[in-house]
């Protein structure tokens, strides 16, 4: 992603435009799965990401100026660069957006979700969100136990998370379920 400071909905292709592939996105932990968004409530596949990854609480999101208060100020919410404590899993059912989540030299990977794509950041990475042009998008959020949506703006290098995040790069950890 370049790091021009036009409006964040664009593409932000570096020129050249590089791509990055599933497994670099691997490597940081990011996971990512192709479903049919058509039929979530019986999709198999959703159903063993969840049982595995002990997914037990769902809730859907409409994104979009018509459906959201104070849509802008939400926007400029989520762009704004922060970690988690916990996983971010968010499945595209609708429309479109980007993930921006940083590599491990500190530069911006653009991820653009669109209907069917799963995404799970691991807790600790600094990403951020937002829609594309089309101002629009339908996610379906999971999380273990109850939700809990408290981000943490950077800096965050002593935040736990975040610690355990680095760690977990240096250590090249592995995960119990692999994406595709």
């Amino acid at each position: 992603m370049d790091e021009s400071d036009e409006d964040p909905r664009l593409p932000h292709h570096r020129n050249p435009q590089e791509f990055v592939s599933l497994d670099r996105l691997a490597e940081l932990g990011v996971l990512y799965w192709h479903l049919n968004p058509k039929d979530y409530e019986n999709d198999e596949e959703l159903r063993r990401i969840r049982e595995a990854r002990g997914y037990n609480y769902m809730d859907l999101l409409d994104l979009c100026p018509e459906k959201v208060d104070n849509y802008e100020e939400k926007l400029k919410n989520f762009y704004t660069e922060h970690i988690h404590a916990d996983e971010e899993i968010r499945y595209c059912l609708e429309g479109s957006g980007y993930f921006d989540v940083r590599d491990k030299d500190d530069r911006w990977i653009r991820i653009w979700i669109k209907a069917g794509d799963l995404i799970i950041l691991p807790a600790g990475i600094y990403h951020r969100f937002t829609l594309d042009t089309k101002n629009y998008t339908k996610l379906m959020r999971l999380f273990v136990g109850e939700p809990v949506w408290s981000a943490y703006n950077r800096p965050q290098e002593k935040h736990p998370a975040r610690k355990e995040y680095i760690k977990s790069l240096t250590e090249k950890v592995g995960m119990t379920l692999e994406a595709h």
